[in-house]
């Protein structure tokens, strides 16, 4: 009788409790511990922002001036666009050569395609390590071990990074950073959803952009601190926090008790929560967990022996199929304006620091409409408008000469694009069951990566004409913002764990 006012028993029902049924009744309350460390976890994700940003400062073309007081001042005017058409000694940076990249390696007259390459090599790391990694979220590591491993290396490889020799040492090590990092935004943002219950879902989601913002907020300030500093500061001021973040992380956030039970762990799950501290459980308080159904311990152990054996298991379901290519389709043409804005701020032709700083406060309020609209409005809807107005306020800035005017019309643009991209990473939880949603999201995250490959040469190409950024940009995430309408609404629905749960129960 003591279990039986100490946790919710199924006793008088014949059927065995779902996971998602077991973890709502001991976590669904979320409690003020369990939101404290949801926070925290959050937080991984303003680290993340710095690193997928910073060559926004870094790798920017800095100002320059004409110091020939013989030079005709209308061909210095006429050659305005680059210094390149001057005679060496006719112009200088404004600011010492270490301030940027591009001046201490005199990368002011090289092509798009070698400004543009350690940006891109950032971008394919990225890409390649979320297909690389993405499985063992879901199989060998988990969630917390996965996320960790993430964090320590794209730390030490940033803290590596601000001693690169040349630009070739920098843009491979942009390559070993976006690989490190591949997998944190994926894990902390399925971790932290599967430590609290269904009713505060949303909140955590959110909380991560907000900290995702916050961490694109402290890039402004660190370059206006280091204005007249080396570059190499800003990678040092990132990446010694982060790996002090890492050692908190190991110390602070359990393992998901979801993917516990999922991989057949009944006792790591009850031992995870009671480490969570959570109100009104006891050691004798987990038969719910012993009656709960899910995976024997042998049928996870086989499982685990392939880290891919989540991905054929998307791949022998055609509804998976179906969603997972509507949804990454969509995803790649938010990526690719997502990352590809913040980019081409220096095309606008404003300050640099306060261009990103207003497209950094764009995210706010984007968490915010995120929020109302995961809470209130339909997931497909949403993402179907958000990247129309995306794509129409883009190409506006193709016609909108330089000024506030274009810079307004930018930041519309970014912020319709910020909420399509919240919705999008709520959205591909909510499509795919916990067995295989780690692997999901990060097939999702890659996409919107991919879109982030091909935008750095697009910024470049913009610089001499800006239909290929804005009018290339508002294309892409236009029309494939449409495929969003093949996908099923989600809102307000129950989160399958395996699949079979899902077979059963979609209808596309």
């Amino acid at each position: 009788m003591a279990d039986t006012a100490a946790a919710p028993l199924l006793t008088s029902h014949k059927a065995r409790p779902s996971i998602d049924e077991t973890m709502e009744a001991y976590m669904g309350a979320a409690g003020s511990s369990q939101l404290l460390k949801a926070v925290l976890l959050a937080f991984a994700w303003a680290l993340d922002a710095q690193q997928v940003f910073i060559s926004v400062f870094t790798d920017a073309e800095p100002p320059w001036h004409c110091t020939d007081a013989d030079a005709d001042a209308s061909s210095c005017s006429a050659a305005a666009a680059s210094p390149c058409a001057l005679p060496p000694g006719a112009w200088a940076w404004d600011r010492p050569a270490v301030t940027s990249v591009v001046s201490e390696w005199s990368l002011e007259c090289a092509g798009p395609a070698l400004v543009s390459l350690p940006a891109s090599s950032f971008f394919a790391g990225c890409l390649v390590g979320g297909f690389l990694l993405t499985t063992l979220a879901d199989s060998l590591l988990g969630r917390r071990k996965m996320l960790l491993a993430s964090i320590v290396s794209m730390s030490v490889s940033g803290m590596v990074t601000a001693f690169s020799p040349n630009v070739w040492a920098y843009a491979a090590l942009r390559f070993v950073s976006g690989f490190g990092r591949s997998m944190v935004g994926t894990c902390t943002l399925v971790l932290s959803t599967e430590l609290v219950g269904r009713r505060w879902r949303d909140t955590v989601c959110v909380a991560g952009f907000f900290c995702f913002t916050l961490g694109f907020l402290s890039l402004p300030a660190l370059a206006y601190t280091f204005r007249e500093a080396s570059w190499r500061n800003m990678y040092l001021w990132t990446s010694v926090p982060s790996l002090c973040y890492a050692i908190l992380f190991y110390f602070v956030v359990q393992e998901s008790p979801r993917w516990l039970l999922v991989r057949g762990r009944r006792q790591d799950a009850i031992d995870t929560l009671q480490q969570m501290q959570i109100g009104g459980i006891t050691s004798s308080s987990f038969s719910m967990i012993h009656a709960c159904a899910m995976n024997d311990d042998d049928d996870a152990g086989a499982s685990a022996s392939s880290v891919f054996a989540t991905l054929h298991s998307m791949w022998e379901r055609p509804w998976a199929l179906r969603r997972l290519a509507a949804i990454m389709t969509v995803s790649f043409g938010v990526g690719m304006v997502y990352y590809g804005m913040p980019l081409n701020v220096a095309n606008l032709g404003s300050n640099l620091c306060l261009s990103v700083t207003y497209n950094a406060l764009a995210e706010l309020p984007s968490s915010i409409l995120s929020w109302l609209l995961m809470g209130r409005i339909n997931r497909r809807s949403s993402v179907v408008a958000l990247t129309a107005a995306a794509g129409l306020w883009s190409l506006a800035c193709v016609v909108i000469p330089q000024g506030t005017a274009r810079m307004a019309a930018e930041l519309v643009s970014f912020f319709a694009t910020c909420t399509a991209f919240n919705v999008i990473l709520m959205y591909s939880i909510e499509l795919f069951p916990t067995s295989v949603r780690n692997s999901a999201v990060g097939l999702v995250r890659q996409a919107l990566v991919l879109g982030g490959v091909a935008a750095p040469v697009l910024v470049a190409l913009g610089r001499r004409n800006s239909f290929f950024s804005f009018g290339v940009f508002g294309l892409v995430i236009g029309c494939s913002g449409m495929f969003a309408a093949c996908l099923p609404e989600t809102r307000g629905k129950a989160m399958s764990d395996t699949m079979d749960e899902e077979d059963h129960t979609c209808t596309f």
